[in-house]
C-alpha cells in the first residue's frame, strides 16, 4: 500500500496556495496547522477552505473539483431535535380521588394526610402505601352512612 507521504495530497497543496494568496488570513493558517497535526479536516472546515480557494484565479480547477468531491463524499451530521419535555412524574387521578374521598369523611386521618402530602409533592407511592390507601377506601365504603 502507498504510505500517506507517497500519495498526492491535494488538500495540502490547496492550503499552501491559499497561504500564498492570503498570507494574513488566520483562518487559513489555523486550517494548515490543524491539517499538519491531525492529517484531516472536518467537512465544515473543507467547505470554508473551498470557499477561500475558489477566489484564487491561479488555482487549477481540478484541485477545486477534488476538494468538492471530498466534501460531497464526507457524511453530513445532523443534530436530532430535542424530545418534548414531559413531567418526570404524572399523578394518577384515581389515587388523588381516593385521598380526597377519605379526607372528606375523615379530615384529620394522619396516614391519609401523610399520603396526601406525598401525592402533592409528586413522590412515588410504595406498594405498601397504595395497599393502605385501598384498604382505607374499602373500609370507608363498607361503613354505613
Amino acid at each position: 500500500m502507498n504510505s500517506p507521504k507517497d500519495r498526492l495530497d491535494i488538500i495540502n497543496e490547496v492550503l499552501e496556495e491559499c497561504i500564498l494568496a492570503y498570507p494574513l488570513s488566520s483562518f487559513i493558517i489555523s486550517l494548515y496547522k490543524q491539517y499538519q497535526q491531525r492529517g484531516s479536516l472536518s467537512k465544515k472546515q473543507l467547505q470554508g477552505l473551498y470557499g477561500k480557494a475558489s477566489g484564487i484565479e491561479q488555482l487549477p480547477p481540478g484541485k477545486l473539483a477534488t476538494i468538492e468531491a471530498i466534501i460531497k463524499r464526507m457524511p453530513t451530521r445532523f443534530k436530532s431535535a430535542l424530545p418534548e419535555t414531559r413531567p418526570l412524574f404524572e399523578k394518577e387521578e384515581e389515587t388523588g380521588k381516593m385521598i380526597a374521598d377519605i379526607l372528606e369523611k375523615y379530615p384529620h386521618h394522619k396516614r391519609v394526610l401523610f399520603l396526601k402530602v406525598k401525592y402533592d409533592n409528586n413522590e412515588l407511592f410504595s406498594p405498601a402505601d397504595m395497599a393502605d390507601l385501598k384498604r382505607f377506601k374499602s373500609l370507608l365504603s363498607q361503613k354505613p352512612k
